[in-house]
């Protein structure tokens, strides 16, 4: 067979069944516009919020107040490596349970654990486990916790703005859980950067009152040496023993003294300053954004692919055969004729 001849009977073969063809197409068409029209709509908003945080210039803020006391220039401002991201705090664990703890009076006073584990066993595929709702509390908040970490993401824009988009099933979810996320989120900041900010007080304070104990200790140290080794004599120059190196280790602790008092005005300041205010820009409200398949194009994809599975499978017996006619004469090869010999006596 030839393929001009497998063409003939390709195109014969499918004006007999083409009327088959067109029902599994409608079939299949029907199927995927009924997956469609079941797939859930995904709703999603995007929230922005500002954190007026801004770090003060510390650099000339430090020079300054070491010029006052007499530090000579030398101090170190404090560290910003340990700076609370609130991008880390809005991702982390704790705010995830404590914002899933939380309970909704528009779904009847259910946790949002809860209301998310009955949204997941709703809308989850066939092949997916049942999620069951957990009797105690610490594993209902864990088994929650985990589930919305699929449907929010934190990042900040160009504009250093962070961004919150949060994504649901269920219309009503999207603003009640994006505001109280938003209300965790910058109740958790505050609390970290008023932390941090009493932390860094302490621990100046700390290290002044070290040093101003050393700094005692030197001049209890001159006192007793003036009270032993002062010798007088009448008529004669009064004189003592020299304290030079007590002198110098004592200037050397009261810069270090001058230098962290200089860190501990600076720790003060921004504990009293510090305003981890958060504000938004753009609150969560509706139009939400809405992603859902469209039933006419699943339709019209399944018409199609189920007429080329159909057509296929209906054709699926010549293809067969002309492939195996072609390897049977590949294999085979030319055929050579032997004549026989002929013998004389």
């Amino acid at each position: 067979m030839t393929s001009n001849e497998l063409i003939r009977v390709i195109i014969n073969r499918l004006k007999q069944i083409k009327i088959l063809i067109l029902i599994g197409g409608a079939s299949i068409a029907i199927l995927m516009y009924m997956v469609a029209k079941n797939t859930p709509a995904i709703f999603s908003v995007k929230s922005t919020l500002y954190p007026l945080t801004a770090a003060p210039d510390a650099s000339s803020a430090t020079s300054k107040l070491t010029e006052l006391i007499g530090g000579g220039g030398n101090s170190k401002t404090l560290s910003d490596d340990a700076n609370v991201n609130i991008e880390e705090v809005a991702k982390s664990r704790r705010t995830r349970e404590a914002v899933v703890a939380e309970r909704l009076p528009a779904f009847g006073n259910k946790s949002i654990a809860i209301i998310l584990i009955e949204e997941y066993n709703k809308n989850k595929s066939s092949l997916s486990p049942v999620i069951q709702i957990p009797s105690l509390e610490s594993d209902l908040y864990s088994t929650g916790a985990n589930l919305f970490a699929t449907y929010y993401s934190v990042k900040f824009n160009k504009n250093n703005l962070l961004e919150i988009i949060f994504t649901s099933t269920n219309e009503k979810l999207i603003k009640p859980g994006s505001l109280v996320l938003i209300d965790k989120i910058s109740q958790f900041y505050k609390e970290l950067k008023i932390k941090k900010a009493q932390f860094d007080f302490d621990f100046t304070q700390k290290k002044v009152d070290s040093l101003e104990k050393v700094l005692n200790k030197y001049d209890n140290q001159r006192i007793y040496l003036n009270n032993t080794t002062l010798f007088v004599q009448p008529g004669k120059l009064q004189y003592t023993v020299p304290k030079e190196n007590l002198e110098n280790n004592k200037l050397l602790v009261l810069a270090q003294r001058n230098g962290a008092a200089s860190n501990r005005e600076e720790a003060l300041w921004r504990k009293q300053k510090v305003t981890p205010i958060i504000e938004i820009l753009d609150a969560p409200e509706p139009p939400f954004n809405v992603v859902k398949p469209s039933n006419i194009l699943y339709g019209i994809i399944g018409f199609v692919i189920g007429c080329l599975i159909f057509a296929i499978f209906s054709l699926s017996d010549i293809i067969y055969k002309y492939l195996n006619f072609e390897v049977k004469k590949k294999l085979s090869g030319p055929v050579v004729q032997i004549s026989p010999v002929s013998t004389t006596a």
